[in-house]
């Protein structure tokens, strides 16, 4: 019977593992339990996959979009909460398709990979691998001996949260048999400013557009976000983060539109009727009516008009500038925030060395990758979850000889 060593116990791993057919399977877990870094997703709610048709899945992957077609297309997102199901677990879709357990717990998503994969595997906890090699069998040596596999699945993840164990143990071990490494960098993750933006913390806005332009591509988007004590985080800033991570970023500036639904001539019309009906006031006083407190003097300042101007007092130029800025301020980029606060990592195995269909490496027979450690990313919404379960569900059959 085969031996099958899997290496990490994420969600890749434990899909992986409940794949395998026929074999002798061990996954080796470093941390005191499996599926660690999905207790803390989707603020602890497990968004697990997105149950949209596939041909809106697929442009949600920012890299590795075609390398997932296949396995995506044998284990989509129904097939996968089909699984879920079957291994205890019972699931609801909320607003944009996100995919989480009925209870809001993500311990019940891990609690049903877990099922499934002891099934088929044993599931070692506590163990941390030091090292692959491979003569005619691959030798695992651990802190707890030595194991011995005819295939191994490398399901370690990428490098953000380390506290759950992701600290990047997969690319060591994919170098030591020639595998190309597509430099980590985060995914996303919160934007550091060169702004001082500490008054605007806790600042949450709704309905505005987030804009960065580089090497002549702007991306753009519309939503939420929040100011934090560095930068700016939230829903439209984390996909922001996914796009222009692998663009150098050299003081580039993201722009806001706090009134994206207001053309400019429209919004000027607003400025002059809020100045005709306050005359008397100040400017950081009328324009509370169309903007937060707190961005007001940043605005102001952006325009270049002194906050006590009178509305009565206000240039044809001052207006058309104030207009400018509330669709267009600007704060200057210093860069990504830390990779250890990104959600996910960007980068990893190079796929061109996978095999897209068996997620086996094309430089050393027997040796598969599966999630997050490969390079592959995508936006947020249940696509990272589903696209390591995909690709973990590939090689779990590809390594033990199954056909499914």
């Amino acid at each position: 019977m085969i031996r099958v060593g899997i290496i990490g116990g994420g969600a890749a791993g434990l899909t992986a593992a409940a794949f395998c057919e026929n074999a002798h399977v061990t996954l080796l877990e470093k941390n005191e339990k499996a599926g660690k870094k999905l207790y803390i997703t989707g603020k602890g709610r497990c968004n697990v996959t997105n149950n949209c048709a596939l041909y809106e899945f697929f442009p949600k992957i920012v890299h590795g979009e075609k390398f997932m077609m296949s396995s995506l297309n044998a284990f989509p997102p129904p097939a996968f909460m089909e699984f879920l199901g079957s291994g205890g677990v019972r699931l609801k879709t909320e607003r944009g398709n996100r995919v989480f357990p009925m209870s809001d717990k993500s311990s019940d998503i891990i609690k049903a990979l877990v099922n499934k994969a002891k099934e088929k595997a044993e599931i070692l906890t506590d163990v941390t691998v030091k090292s692959i090699s491979r003569d005619e069998v691959f030798k695992v040596e651990t802190d707890r001996g030595e194991y011995i596999f005819d295939k191994i699945i490398i399901a370690t993840g990428g490098v953000s949260y380390k506290a759950t164990g992701s600290t990047g143990d997969g690319y060591k071990f994919a170098k030591v048999f020639g595998h190309k490494i597509i430099t980590p960098v985060p995914a996303l993750c919160a934007i550091d400013l060169i702004s001082d933006v500490k008054l605007l913390e806790g600042l949450s806005l709704r309905n505005v557009r987030a804009s960065v332009t580089l090497c002549g591509k702007t991306f753009s988007e519309f939503g939420e976000m929040l100011f934090t004590d560095k930068g700016v985080s939230g829903p439209i800033i984390l996909t922001l983060g996914s796009y222009i991570n692998r663009y150098p970023l050299k003081g580039e500036k993201i722009y806001i539109d706090f009134k994206p639904a207001l053309a400019p001539n429209t919004l000027d019309e607003r400025l002059i009727s809020d100045f005709g009906e306050m005359p008397n006031k100040d400017l950081s006083n009328i324009l509370t009516n169309l903007l937060p407190s707190a961005i007001i003097p940043y605005v102001l300042a952006q325009s270049g008009i002194n906050p006590r101007t009178k509305g009565h007092s206000v240039t044809r130029e001052q207006r058309y500038a104030l207009g400018f800025s509330v669709k267009n301020l600007a704060f200057a980029i210093k860069g990504l925030a830390d990779i250890d606060t990104a959600v996910i990592t960007s980068g990893g195995v190079d796929l061109k060395e996978v095999n897209p269909k068996t997620m086996e490496s094309k430089l050393c027979e027997g040796l598969y990758f599966a999630g997050e450690v490969l390079d592959i990313d995508a936006l947020t919404g249940g696509f990272n979850i589903q696209c390591a379960a995909a690709t973990g569900r590939a090689a779990g059959i590809a390594a033990s000889g199954g056909t499914k």
